[in-house]
């Protein structure tokens, strides 16, 4: 009988984990989507980053950045269309933590750079909740090799270790 409570309570548990990991899935899916969708007709970044500062390595080729007020300064852009695509999500502490891969696809040309007619790169973003919102934390963006990173130059660090 004893087994039996540990079987069942070992199956409860599991299930309300995989339950947990594929909310997060799914929240961070459509919020990676939708912001895509909405930088696409406004040409400005409205991603949410952490208000307690973001790490980035753009898809430059440049050095690592860090920007401790990410939501004050945002990407712009004279023309933007990009896509998300193959997104993959996995939960690292439910409800609190997961990391998004996906290749994002497109052109852009960014205020005051070339345009990027063949925009294409693998991400990898970082999420943790927030007042009960998933923002970013960390990104990594790198160019797919028959693809470009974007020519705009990042923004100088505010790291100073």
């Amino acid at each position: 009988m004893k087994k039996i409570g540990i079987v069942l309570l070992l199956f409860m548990t599991t299930n309300l984990i995989a339950q947990n990991n594929f909310k997060d899935e799914t929240e961070i899916i459509k919020l990676i989507q939708s912001n895509w969708e909405i930088n696409n007709k406004g040409n400005i970044d409205v991603r949410l980053m952490s208000e307690d500062g973001y790490y980035a390595f753009n898809s430059t080729g440049g050095l690592m950045v860090y920007d401790k007020n990410p939501n004050i300064r945002k990407n712009e852009w004279d023309a933007v269309s990009l896509t998300a695509k193959h997104i993959k999500v996995v939960s690292l502490v439910p409800g609190e933590a997961a990391v998004a891969m996906y290749y994002s696809e497109g052109s852009m040309t960014p205020k005051g750079s070339a345009a990027v007619p063949h925009y294409m790169t693998r991400v990898t973003e970082v999420f943790i909740k927030e007042k009960g919102k998933w923002v970013m934390k960390t990104a990594h963006y790198s160019p797919i090799s028959s693809g470009s990173g974007t020519s705009q130059v990042g923004p100088k660090s505010q790291d100073n270790k």
